[in-house]
């Protein structure tokens, strides 16, 4: 994930008075691995689609 769109992640969660885990707990996965996809450490194809549902939910 780029840095812009981390930016626009933290953005959305803090608009939604929203929490990382929260939005980890949505998508299925460990508030630490999405962390790491928010951070650009995971680029492989399943964080790919994790983006992807990252940016539905968020409508970003």
């Amino acid at each position: 994930m780029s840095k812009e769109l981390g930016a626009q992640v933290r953005s959305e969660l803090h608009k939604r008075d929203m929490k990382q885990k929260d939005l980890a707990k949505m998508l299925g996965i460990s508030s630490v691995y999405l962390s790491d996809i928010i951070r650009g450490n995971k680029t492989g194809p399943k964080a790919q689609e994790h983006i992807k549902h990252i940016r539905k939910i968020l409508e970003i």
